[in-house]
């Protein structure tokens, strides 16, 4: 995947190959900041208003002191500015990441976000269920902390970065990661739900996943489509006695997984998921 030429920071267009960031960035050293990955397609950025609030959200829990112009609407035009700069506005994935600048644990300069936004093409196809499904194990070397700030997608992503490094090295397509209790919080780079006697489960945030915007737009359709589905708290014993798992996120949707361990999985249901969730895009 390629990125584009150009890149968003603090208010200015810039070439990509421009070096931006401090060796003093509270970011870079302490992982101070949030960050938002969307999918555009066609110059809309789906399911903008839950990444907007949950951005918005994030800064206020962060204790971010934002300028008056730092709303949804300004963000979203600088987005397709962006994204129209690169050639990227049919279908593209972009991150917006938001630091709060240079300074030591007790001595940051402001308290105002730097926000870096980039973008790069993406395939037409990611949003179609995968054929193969996933294969996946336990990452059992981390752990999820279950706290305020569980939820937000925060610029310190050890724990998720640990547990991707270790699913290449096992040659998986993605780990589960575990709260401190040994129970499910979520996946490295989306939230995990599971079947069983035909009702949908997933991690409820009080477990420690990320709260993720295509996690909840999910859980928005099926509640509308009165399947049954719970908000609860996952064992590995029960993931292991589920007849399908698929994982979620804003940028691939729904994919199914195969195997987890030496236990196998069928993708019925995730069929008939994956179109009401297409459904619902239109």
């Amino acid at each position: 995947m390629q990125e584009g030429d150009f890149l968003f920071y603090d208010g200015q267009i810039l070439r990509s190959n421009k070096l931006l960031i401090s060796p003093n960035n509270r970011s870079y050293r302490y992982g101070d900041g949030c960050f938002e990955t969307m999918r555009l397609i066609n110059g809309k950025i789906q399911l903008a208003n839950y990444h907007f609030e949950r951005l918005l959200s994030s800064l206020e829990a962060l204790h971010f002191k934002k300028s008056g112009y730092f709303t949804a609407s300004w963000l979203e035009r600088q987005i397709l500015e962006l994204a129209e700069k690169n050639g990227h506005l049919k279908s593209a994935r972009i991150r917006l990441t938001v630091t709060r600048g240079e300074g030591g644990v007790y001595d940051e300069q402001n308290q105002f976000p730097y926000l870096l936004i980039q973008s790069w093409p993406l395939s037409s196809t990611t949003l179609v269920l995968n054929e193969n499904g996933l294969v996946v194990d336990v990452y059992k070397d981390a752990r999820k902390v279950m706290d305020r700030f569980s939820s937000i997608k925060s610029n310190s992503y050890l724990p998720y970065v640990m547990g991707a490094l270790w699913a290449k090295e096992q040659q998986l397509n993605d780990a589960i990661v575990l709260n401190p209790f040994n129970r499910v919080a979520d996946a490295t780079i989306a939230n995990i739900f599971m079947v069983k006697d035909g009702i949908i489960k997933t991690p409820s945030l009080a477990e420690g996943p990320v709260n993720g915007v295509m996690r909840r737009h999910l859980l928005q359709v099926l509640h509308k489509e009165h399947m049954p589905v719970e908000e609860t708290e996952l064992t590995l014993d029960e993931l292991f006695e589920a007849s399908e798992i698929f994982l979620t996120n804003a940028i691939h949707g729904i994919r199914w997984v195969k195997q987890l361990g030496e236990n196998n999985y069928t993708n019925m249901l995730v069929q008939q998921l994956h179109k009401l969730l297409v459904k619902s895009y239109q």
